[in-house]
């Protein structure tokens, strides 16, 4: 396989799926940025199977596999590499591989790899924080409505207390500049 693909943070996140709610690369992607065949690095796993507990790694079930194919339309040409349900590998299990597989190309790309899970995880903290902050935010602003709403009430009331209580209007003497009627 030796074919030398560019590896980029963004050609590796495109890479990277979430499955069972966690975030996962596929056998097939990791033995292309490895530069070995899936075949290769399926038999290393099973060769080493101990080191990669369902944490780690799991295979697609037929349902997730059918309904990842659907999601992401894949060309025929893409249809040979798939025809049984992908590795899974977490972020622990892609570190493992580089145990596995002990070359200097593996050993540099999951330094990447795991470069890019680092910065998605960051991104992903970044985004709760912002959204608790709005939340926050959110909540103040009701509460401020709310008493504002308090107190409009209250003047309202204060307002008609007054004037019930002064009876009709009175005449008031002027103020001010009084030219010379006389």
């Amino acid at each position: 396989m030796n074919e030398e693909i560019l590896i980029t943070e963004d050609n590796i996140a495109g890479r990277i799926y979430v499955m069972r709610n966690q975030r996962v690369m596929l056998d097939r992607d990791l033995a292309k940025l490895y530069g070995v065949q899936t075949k290769v690095l399926k038999q290393a796993v099973k060769r080493n199977q101990s080191r990669f507990p369902e944490d780690f790694m799991f295979v697609m079930t037929t349902n997730e596999f059918e309904n990842w194919r659907s999601q992401f339309v894949t060309s025929n040409d893409d249809k040979k590499g798939l025809r049984y349900a992908p590795f899974c590998f977490t972020e622990n299990g892609v570190a493992m591989l580089s145990s596995v597989l002990n070359s200097e190309q593996a050993i540099r790309v999951n330094i990447q790899i795991i470069r890019v899970f680092t910065r998605l995880r960051q991104m992903h903290a970044d985004h709760n924080d912002l959204r608790l902050e709005i939340e926050k935010i959110k909540n103040h602003l009701h509460n401020q409505d709310k008493n504002l709403e308090i107190v409009f009430n209250y003047l309202d009331e204060l307002s008609q207390k007054i004037e019930s209580s002064q009876g009709p209007p009175r005449e008031r003497r002027r103020i001010g500049y009084k030219p010379d009627t006389e």
